[in-house]
């Protein structure tokens, strides 16, 4: 029985691909970057042909296949004019760029230096040299400015090769005729009157260096017309280890372009608008790309479904590589639109929730199934019954910490069970998955965690004066006085009472307060920051206990400078307020205590 595979291991002549290459008949996929290679990079590979040293494999692509239709561009150099090509290169840019530009162009090689200044390049081999038994082929190989002169420091020419008659005097053969020596050898042999030391220098040259090129095979992995678009997209990043990694969207802005659309300046607007919401400025076009690929599938499977197809036999819903790269322009264009505006409803929900900037976000991932979750809910995610699931969906996410991996596989079932949900439908596996230990307020000491900075803005949502002036911390307050996450018990206190790390760094010591407040209670006990805070604000103890009490901070506790007692009844409301937010029960004080000790913190 014949194995089945998806392409051919082959060689081919490294004449005829720099030919095609020439021709058009080969060309690259738009996704792949240009061509940056710098002169010592050029003259070590072609000291390596002339020696006939392999220079690793080449892989291209076969066009015309149903599934992957990139636009293609050309090898740098190369003017196509219409040519359609037959092939694409996968991996091998560089090399057969800097060979094509060194030996067919016939133009002088514009390059650059060690230190990236650009520079222009002929490129010769010094036929004595090359022929010496013990000399280092790389020495062989020049490469000469534009006008084929060096100089020194003065600007002084001090070698001159500007001329047929220069080049024959000094042994110095052109690279641009390495494939077609016939007519540089007849001047060659001329200039020196057919010395007999020359003509035969000449032919060991041509045995010796010019055969190997002439009969070098390259190398060549194809790619089958039928290999599918996310086969070539795991093998580009495979074989480009040492250059930029391929992301989903370039592989869709090339296969786009080749129906003429231009998806980088459609994400480039998408991405301002997006960007108006201080709260989505992280959002990357592949999460785009995820929220529309979750509505598209989902059309596709409601749509079998509708025609009569069995729902375990309808095709799935997913965000993965495969299902992006499945997306066709036209699903593209209906969705975009719906998923943008999912992200932007997305925001406002979450500005209700005072999560207001990306950085306090728990889960940036969150964001892309609740996105196209709004999307498809449209105008319904804004009554009153409905945002309250949604809301409740979101913080099971967060205190759960459901969305740190593997999340593709939870969005894909997000969408279908949280729109049942709000139908009327069982609770979503967010919601049932969901659990929080006691213990975990222990661990939750940075913003590494979602937890952490969720419960930042569950105080800020559930009422959270500022500590100055008693106002609500809403979005403008937020920013212009750089609220951010701070100490109660101030850590140099703590410490010198003798308070364990664990307690004192966990979030149960910390609230959000502002930049000025903050600096307010420096390293000062609580009994006195509350007193100096009071009396620079014209506060009165009563009005500062509402203000604590907003903070679900006990006032006598921290009068006192207790941290014990603070630290108990503290831990006890934010439980409460989590619960409520979950809209279930933590997990009982025991089971969490038995995985606090046998967990290390996560997040130091």
């Amino acid at each position: 029985m014949s194995t089945v595979t998806t392409f051919d291991s082959t060689k081919e002549s490294l004449l005829d691909m720099l030919r095609s290459i020439a021709d058009g008949k080969t060309q690259l996929p738009d996704f792949q970057r240009g061509w940056v290679w710098d002169d010592d990079h050029i003259r070590s590979l072609l000291a390596s042909l002339s020696l006939a040293y392999p220079v690793g494999t080449v892989m291209m692509l076969e066009t015309g296949g149903d599934e992957v239709k990139f636009k293609p561009r050309p090898v740098e150099g190369v003017v196509v004019n219409g040519v359609k090509p037959d092939r694409l290169i996968l991996d091998g840019q560089q090399r057969l760029t800097s060979l094509y530009l060194a030996t067919l162009y016939g133009k002088v090689v514009e390059t650059q230096d060690a230190r990236k200044k650009l520079i222009k390049r002929w490129y010769y081999i010094d036929m004595v040299k090359a022929l010496k038994p013990d000399g280092d082929r790389d020495d062989a190989i020049v490469s000469l400015p534009e006008d084929r002169m060096i100089r020194n420091f003065r600007n002084e020419v001090i070698l001159d090769y500007s001329s047929r008659e220069l080049e024959y005097k000094h042994g110095l053969f052109p690279m641009e005729f390495i494939f077609n020596a016939s007519e540089w050898r007849v001047g060659f042999e001329e200039y020196w009157e057919y010395e007999k030391d020359k003509v035969k220098l000449f032919a060991q040259f041509e045995t010796s260096v010019i055969k190997r090129f002439e009969q070098y095979q390259m190398p060549l992995i194809l790619l089958r017309r039928p290999t599918p678009k996310d086969a070539v997209c795991q093998v580009f990043e495979k074989v480009n280890t040492g250059g930029v990694s391929l992301t989903v969207f370039e592989l869709m802005t090339a296969t786009f372009a080749a129906d003429d659309y231009n998806l980088r300046e459609d994400w480039q607007r998408r991405q301002a608008t997006l960007r108006e919401y201080k709260v989505l400025k992280n959002i990357q076009s592949g999460e785009l790309l995820q929220a529309i690929s979750l509505l598209a599938s989902t059309a596709r499977r409601n749509a079998r479904i509708a025609e009569g197809v069995a729902p375990e036999n309808a095709p799935g819903i997913g965000c993965k590589r495969k299902d992006i790269l499945a997306l066709t322009l036209t699903e593209y264009l209906q969705w975009a639109d719906a998923a943008t505006q999912g992200f932007i409803r997305t925001a406002k929900l979450l500005r209700s929730q005072k999560i207001f900037d990306a950085r306090d976000l728990p889960y940036g991932t969150q964001l892309t199934p609740l996105a196209a979750i709004m999307a498809m809910l449209g105008d319904r995610a804004e009554h009153d019954g409905i945002r309250s699931r949604l809301v409740r969906w979101y913080w099971c996410g967060v205190f759960g910490e459901l969305y740190g991996s593997a999340v593709e596989s939870r969005f894909a079932r997000d969408l279908p069970e949280v729109l049942a949900w709000v139908d009327g439908g069982t609770e979503p596996t967010t919601i049932s998955d969901a659990n929080f230990y006691p213990a975990r307020l222990y661990t939750l000491r940075t913003r590494n965690s979602a937890a952490y900075k969720g419960i930042h803005a569950l105080l800020l949502r559930d009422g959270a004066l500022d500590f100055r002036s008693g106002d609500p911390i809403e979005s403008q307050l937020y920013f212009d006085d750089s609220v951010d996450i701070h100490h109660i018990f101030p850590k140099d206190w703590c410490a010198k009472q003798g308070i364990e790390p664990k307690q004192y760094d966990s979030i149960v010591n910390k609230t959000p307060l502002s930049a000025k407040t903050n600096r307010t209670v420096g390293n000062k006990a609580p009994s006195q920051y509350l007193a100096l805070l009071q009396q620079q604000a014209g506060i009165s103890e009563t009005r500062m206990d509402e203000i604590l009490e907003s903070h679900v901070i006990y006032p006598l506790a921290v009068r006192l400078d207790d941290f014990s007692e603070f630290f108990r009844l503290r831990e006890e409301e934010l439980l409460r307020r989590i619960e409520s937010a979950m809209g279930k029960p933590v997990i009982s004080a025991s089971q969490g205590q038995e995985i606090y000790a046998e967990d290390s913190p996560d997040d130091e």
